[in-house]
């Protein structure tokens, strides 16, 4: 991927992980209704951001090696 398709690619995780965020705060503040939720909601939440981190590491080390 170059510089820009992986700039993209964050901003577009960045939204999506920032919904998440919202959508578990919401569930969370809804305990204990729909706490069945709870453990999907929040791993997909570790997973977005979790790539996110990824591939901005993989980012600075493209553009450092620049």
């Amino acid at each position: 991927m170059t510089v820009e398709e992986l700039k993209r690619k964050i901003r577009k995780l960045n939204s999506k992980a920032g919904q998440m965020k919202m959508d578990l705060h919401d569930l969370a503040e809804g305990l204990p209704t729909d706490y069945k939720k709870l453990m999907d909601v929040a791993a997909e939440t570790y997973e977005i951001y979790r790539q996110l981190d990824e591939i901005k590491q993989h980012l600075e080390k493209l553009e450092s090696s620049t």
